[in-house]
């Protein structure tokens, strides 16, 4: 789901397949008389420690991505933005990221998201959806990967969408196509 969650498996199956040509080309050069059970030993070993590097760079930083405390709450419900706008107040565009505190990407973005809450107070709701701690909160989204960023305009129409990594330019590029100054 995350662009970033593909890197551990492939750094784990890479270290494996690397001790398992070391080993087999050990044991059949017949050098050093290397047993079959020694080869595979070696493989286990490498196995376990290639899955624990994995494991903690995972659960690294698991602070990273926290918008400001105290931020507007996220509906689960995209559509559930105009219930939550008390009458009389102007409705405003949207733009929600659903991303993970653990992913690289999502984690690049969080000071950026955190800027534009600020720069934008007023003009556009810029909100964030962890969907690794809440991933039902998600689902009416129907992302592929993460992070996306979701736009909707003042009326709660999704008017874009994209994913991947989006630099601050990138979105305030976006906003400006929304009208917003």
């Amino acid at each position: 789901m995350c662009e970033c969650s593909e890197t551990g498996p492939t750094i784990v199956f890479a270290m494996l397949g690397a001790a398992g040509i070391v080993a087999l080309w050990t044991f059949f050069r017949g050098g050093s008389k290397m047993k079959a059970s020694n080869a595979l030993i070696l493989i286990g070993v490498v196995a376990v420690v290639a899955g624990v590097a994995w494991f903690r760079s995972a659960r690294a930083g698991a602070d990273a991505h926290a918008l400001a405390p105290g931020g507007p709450s996220v509906p689960a419900n995209p559509a559930a933005e105009s219930a939550s706008n008390p009458a009389g107040q102007k409705k405003l565009p949207r733009v929600v990221d659903l991303g993970a505190d653990k992913c690289i990407p999502c984690k690049q973005m969080a000071p950026i998201l955190v800027e534009l809450r600020k720069e934008y107070e007023g003009r556009v709701i810029v909100d964030f959806i962890d969907v690794w701690k809440n991933p039902n909160a998600g689902e009416p989204y129907k992302i592929r990967i993460i992070p996306t960023q979701i736009f909707f305009n003042a009326e709660g129409k999704e008017v874009w969408r994209h994913e991947g990594f989006l630099s601050k330019a990138e979105f305030v590029a976006k906003f400006a196509e929304l009208g917003v100054k």
